[in-house]
């Protein structure tokens, strides 16, 4: 059995345990299998129970954004990492951001850096997108108004009490542009007042906004 072959269909995908031992029914010791894949970097573990294809392998592994919504969930990338994507902020990304409804956690993997920050329901749901990054890859990922509300959120030294500190925030020390501001839907923002935390912070930056 060449599992380079077998591996063809999952392109682009996070591979379970599940799957793998699925792929493997006909080995009686399926896991030493795997063991011996990953040594031959057919395979990468990632965390326990959760692979993707290798440097060895004859596929394409899955893109980092789709990886994090796998490893710890429910999740949607948001941060740092979910404004970089829609391209407000300059900065590359060396680690993915997510929030989730789970403890916070962080993941140093072979496939990267990932990170996630608690917040509750209702507040978690609102303001996520399912973005399609290939054929075979779709994510949940924060809008752009959510990702900036997330982060002024899940920032503890973060706490806004003047229009001078909002435009500080935005203009200087995330370097958004007005005119991508100008672009945000603060009707939506508005409505996730009544479930977020630092409301008032929050309340501030939708009323700066708005004048802009």
């Amino acid at each position: 059995m060449d599992f380079k072959t077998t591996l063809i269909p999952f392109s682009e995908e996070p591979l379970t345990k599940q799957v793998l031992l699925e792929l493997l029914k006909e080995y009686k010791r399926p896991f030493d299998k795997i063991n011996e894949l990953v040594k031959q970097k057919i395979l990468v573990l990632v965390k326990n129970g959760l692979y993707v294809p290798g440097p060895a392998s004859l596929v394409r592994g899955p893109e980092p954004f789709l990886l994090a919504n796998h490893i710890w969930g429910p999740s949607y990338v948001s941060l740092e990492s979910a404004m970089a994507y829609w391209g407000m902020i300059p900065e590359r990304v060396y680690e993915v951001s997510s929030v989730t409804t789970m403890l916070s956690k962080t993941y140093k993997t072979p496939a990267g850096r990932y990170s996630y920050i608690h917040m509750p329901s209702p507040y978690y749901s609102m303001g996520i997108q399912q973005r399609k990054l290939s054929d075979r890859q779709h994510i949940l990922i924060a809008s752009p108004e959510k990702s900036v509300c997330d982060k002024v959120v899940a920032t503890s030294g973060i706490l806004l009490r003047s229009k001078k500190q909002v435009l500080d925030l935005l203009l200087e020390d995330f370097r958004i542009s007005e005119d991508r501001l100008k672009s945000f839907n603060t009707e939506e923002m508005k409505s996730w007042l009544p479930f977020a935390s630092k409301k008032s912070s929050l309340e501030i930056l939708i009323k700066t906004i708005r004048e802009l």
